[in-house]
């Protein structure tokens, strides 16, 4: 490698793999995988959030990045430039240090053309992915870039993980900027170079409308997963607060995938323990919908799934499983009682 070369979450982790009935095939893969990796010089850093983890791009930095909720919270929040790259444009980049010249490395692609004013603050991390989707939903370009207005106070690196990665999910959209907050933005002039178009609204409406769309209530509940993005060390603190003292209802599983630094800070500081304590599952270095989550489902019998990601929520229904978005502690409480609560 010419550059610095990162992986992405794997497909199992080695530690845990049979807790969740997943193949020896699959494990072999992984490790035949991992080892040409290493023999290429490439770190296996194992993670979608290497922006909070091991190091952050710089403003105006030029990367190749393939995750999309990494590629776009280094565009947005970071300032760093670079397109969705494909597995072989990213191995190419790392082989030869360079990237194409196009796209959202070059200044004029990076100008705002949609406009979106926010008339209810997000109260939560879900409801900041849920922002997320209703604005990809909209997308109709993958050079359309969104422009967030009407967030008066500062956004935490966790809601503008959530809001990035459901938008580009969502939208197949590398860039948004959002006035006031990202370094783009310093006003609605910078972010669209003059005059902005006319905004469209969101409110508390749209996204009630947004959680509506996913999930029935009353139904038995298989699998509460958190993941898409991995959660932060502030995340497994939450987690950790929500489920101690508690029981996950023997027939539901609670998956939480975290990189490998968060889990070693997780574990040191007791996080783990408290989480495992209560019968939830603590995954390093994966990603849910990255571990042949079809085969998994098969093999546990999981059909229903309750996360608080917007961007898992969108994917997971691919792979033969019904979807439920709810905020952190519904799906903890929906956990303890084993079934999909209101």
């Amino acid at each position: 490698m010419r550059v610095p070369t990162l992986t992405d979450p794997r497909g199992a982790d080695f530690k845990a793999y049979k807790r969740i009935r997943q193949s020896e095939t699959i494990v072999a893969l992984e490790r035949r995988a991992i080892e040409a990796l290493r023999a290429l010089g490439i770190m296996m850093t194992d993670t979608c959030i290497i922006y909070q983890t091991i190091q952050p791009p710089t403003f105006g930095e030029h990367v190749a990045y393939g995750d999309t909720g990494s590629t776009i919270y280094a565009n947005s929040v970071l300032g760093a430039r670079s397109n969705f790259e494909g597995g072989p444009a990213a191995l190419s980049a790392a082989l030869t240090g360079r990237v194409p010249r196009y796209g959202f490395h070059l200044e004029e692609r990076r100008r705002g053309s949609t406009l979106f004013r926010l008339e209810d603050r997000p109260r939560c991390l879900s409801d900041w992915g849920a922002v997320g989707g209703i604005v990809g939903r909209s997308m109709t370009s993958y050079w359309e870039v969104p422009v967030i207005a009407g967030v008066s106070a500062p956004v935490r690196s966790d809601e503008l993980k959530h809001f990035g990665a459901a938008l580009a999910s969502f939208g197949s959209t590398p860039l948004f900027h959002m006035v006031g907050i990202t370094p783009e933005a310093r006003d609605l002039a910078t972010a669209f170079d003059g005059t902005p178009p006319q905004a469209h609204p969101i409110g508390r409406a749209d996204i009630d409308a947004f959680y509506a769309s996913y999930g029935v209530e009353g139904e038995g509940l298989d699998v509460v997963v958190f993941a898409a993005p991995q959660m932060s060390l502030f995340e497994m603190e939450q987690l950790a607060g929500l489920l101690d003292g508690k029981r996950v209802h023997g027939k539901t599983t609670v998956l939480i995938a975290t990189s490998p630094e968060v889990k070693a800070a997780s574990d040191r500081m007791g996080l783990t323990e408290t989480i495992e304590t209560s019968g939830a599952i603590v995954l390093e270095g994966v990603c849910f919908y990255q571990m042949h989550a079809r085969e998994i489902g098969e093999a546990n019998g999981w059909r229903t799934l309750m996360t608080n990601s917007a961007k898992l929520v969108n994917i997971i229904g691919g792979y033969g499983y019904q979807p439920t978005l709810r905020p952190m502690e519904r799906c903890i409480a929906c956990a303890v009682a084993g079934k999909v609560l209101p």
